[in-house]
């Protein structure tokens, strides 16, 4: 046995992990898949045994993975349990296993298919990137916000990077009026079009509101009519309807407590600790509610299929959602490596999107092509236009900093060796 495996299965007090069934087997669920051969078979058990590895540190209680490779389904399992094996159930309680059909809570993931969105009414002429928010929200204009277009919003460089802390708070989340007045009595941190600074949760609300001025309608209608309805998809709504609930993955906290730094990192970020971000998620009122940056809930399925779309110019099965410059519009660079000062590091961004890089990116080695998003936390979604994949990897456990990156890394790596580059 590895040391890492090791290191899983010793009772180490400060590590909130789940308990791991000697039978994975059991707890593995399998969607449709083509039958592949040759460097395929092998990628794909590869990718799997990967997949087994990460899960076995106990900080997941349930992954999904689904990988589309030139247009076809070569992997769509899940392992793990939907509910009743986090950290902090009871052993006796009743666990629920996982299936490739359970949806799962996007986090910021979901900022990809809110611009998106964006990008699509820019595309009817519904809007313009180029128009100032005010020219939609009058009220916005307050404190020297008039210069902030939507262009600014997508690429974080509006200035408004987290929402007051008085915002963090389930009952004025669900008041799209009492959200949008508290953004519009906000203070620039910075000028409209300087620095990147991730807008955890700031750029969705604005977005929403954006949205229902334009249109006339609130997000999630439209989301459904230009997007939902033509691919065909039974989730990937911001929130589910009440009787779903049950049905969403339960996301637990897990790992180690994060170091001080990180501690507050996270909080300048989100506007919330990483114990209260779980609480706040696991809350119905969240997963029924529109939180247009953090709450779509989708399956690996759905959101592999949506960066299909994606990677083909806009039409998945015939039917197209996206014109072809649309698409190129949304992963056009904006940034290259420069430090995101709410995360802290050298990202690349397109209009919405994050995009990966050059010899090692957010979507693994050898990447500079690859366009998708990250959410909080072990939450991929993205298309490589040189590998012909587009890959989704869902999970509930809510880790930050411990060993189990290292087996994080190894997925990524796997997933990138398996379907090689053609450049």
């Amino acid at each position: 046995m590895d040391p890492l495996e090791l290191l899983a299965r010793a009772p180490l007090p400060f590590l909130a992990r789940c308990s791991i069934p000697a039978d994975l087997e059991a707890v593995t669920s399998r969607g449709d898949e083509v039958r592949v051969r040759g460097a395929n078979r092998k990628a794909v058990v590869d990718v799997w045994n990967a997949v087994e590895a990460l899960y076995r540190t106990g900080v997941h209680p349930a992954i999904q993975l689904c990988i589309r490779h030139r247009g076809r389904v070569v992997l769509n399992r899940a392992i793990g349990h939907a509910r009743g094996n986090a950290p902090e159930d009871p052993p006796e309680g009743e666990k629920v296993p996982v299936g490739v059909e359970t949806p799962f809570c996007l986090y910021s993931a979901s900022k990809a298919i809110t611009a998106m969105l964006i990008h699509k009414l820019d595309e009817t002429h519904a809007l313009h990137l180029d128009d100032r928010v005010c020219d939609y929200i009058p009220e916005f204009a307050r404190h020297g916000k008039q210069w902030i277009t939507i262009r600014h919003i997508l690429a974080h460089r509006a200035g408004i990077p987290n929402v007051p802390p008085e915002a963090m708070d389930l009952d004025i989340l669900g008041d799209s009026e009492a959200i949008t007045e508290l953004l519009c009595e906000s203070e620039p941190s910075s000028r409209a079009g300087r620095l990147v600074q991730y807008h955890a949760v700031s750029g969705g609300f604005v977005a929403a509101e954006l949205v229902r001025r334009a249109t006339g309608q609130d997000i999630r209608q439209v989301l459904e009519k230009e997007i939902l309805e033509p691919l065909g998809m039974r989730w990937m709504r911001y929130g589910v309807a009440p009787e779903d609930v049950d049905r969403v993955a339960v996301d637990a906290f897990t790992g180690p407590p994060p170091p001080p730094p990180v501690g507050a990192m996270l909080r300048r970020a989100l506007g919330a600790g990483l114990r209260e971000v779980v609480k706040l998620a696991t809350d119905r009122r969240f997963l029924t509610g529109i939180i247009p940056a953090a709450n779509t809930v989708t399956t690996a399925e759905e959101l592999c299929s949506f960066y299909q779309c994606l990677l083909d110019d806009g039409e998945l099965d015939g039917v197209r959602v996206f014109e072809p410059r649309t698409v190129w519009h949304a992963i056009s660079e904006q940034s290259y490596r420069e430090i995101d000062l709410t995360l802290m590091m050298p990202l690349r961004y397109g209009l919405g999107l994050m995009l990966g890089d050059n010899p090692v990116g957010i979507f693994g080695p050898r990447t500079p092509r690859a366009f998708g998003h990250l959410g909080f936390t072990n939450i991929w979604g993205w298309a490589d236009p040189e590998r012909q994949i587009s890959v989704a990897i869902l999970s509930s456990g809510k880790p930050i900093l411990s060993l189990h990156a290292i087996r994080l890394v190894q997925l990524l790596i796997a997933i990138n060796r398996g379907f090689p580059r053609r450049v």
